[in-house]
């Protein structure tokens, strides 16, 4: 179940909710793109991508515009294979969940 952006750390937990959330559907995304059979030009990016969300879901305190630099890279890159769509809208709920991208 997904949280709600405002939820930080329980008292006495380990891991920021958000940071499982983001952590589980990164997974998810990578077991499904390792699964699945037909080869597509852009895949590597997407793997590259998933490696870089995973190394973040294991911080503490993520970049959110390299969070959502990353989804947009793995959308582009997997969007169309509809097999991965369902993994693809799970990761970006994921990311929602970190709030908007500070504007510089």
């Amino acid at each position: 179940m997904l949280r709600s952006v405002e939820q930080r750390r329980v008292p006495g937990s380990q891991a920021d909710p958000r940071m499982r959330e983001l952590s589980a559907a990164v997974s998810r995304l990578r077991r499904q793109l390792a699964a699945h059979p037909a080869e597509f030009r852009d895949r590597s990016i997407a793997d590259e991508e998933l490696a870089a969300l995973a190394a973040l879901a294991d911080t503490e305190d993520p970049d959110i515009s390299r969070l959502r630099r990353s989804l947009l890279l793995i959308a582009g890159a997997i969007g169309s294979v509809s097999a991965l769509g369902q993994g693809v809208r799970e990761l970006r709920e994921a990311v929602d969940l970190f709030g908007r991208s500070p504007r510089g």
